[in-house]
């Protein structure tokens, strides 16, 4: 991880200011390596940044025993996640599809196929 992404991190609160030496370099506590692999996993499950940030805030909260956690923990927002991914999926699945028919079809030029009545592209929903 680069030191831009370190910096960017503690400009948008996902990481706590670290503490600096006499020389001004930064000193990050053991805890920071957890929150950044936090933060790279949420991502590649397809978090936003700011996703990962709620994520990451309301964590906090919770460690820290307040009564007033901000609503969504992690498997609220984590099944609303499941719920776009499977959506996401879905509409490729109907994409792979069609491009199948149309190989198995097999259009060649996109003018022509569009006045083809057998043509398996989508042209009469548009």
């Amino acid at each position: 991880m680069n030191l831009q992404t370190l910096r960017y991190y503690e400009r948008r609160g996902l990481l706590a200011e670290p503490e600096r030496t006499s020389g001004g370099h930064r000193v990050y506590p053991p805890e920071a390596v957890t929150v950044l692999r936090v933060i790279k996993v949420a991502q590649s499950l397809g978090f936003t940044l700011d996703e990962v940030a709620e994520l990451v805030e309301t964590g906090r909260h919770r460690h820290r025993h307040r009564p007033s956690c901000p609503a969504g923990g992690l498997a609220v927002r984590t099944a609303a996640k499941l719920a776009e991914v499977e959506a996401k999926l879905a509409d490729l699945a109907v994409i792979r599809d069609t491009l199948r028919a149309a190989l198995t079809a097999g259009c060649e030029d996109l003018i022509a196929c569009a006045t083809t009545q057998d043509c398996p592209l989508p042209f009469s929903g548009i």
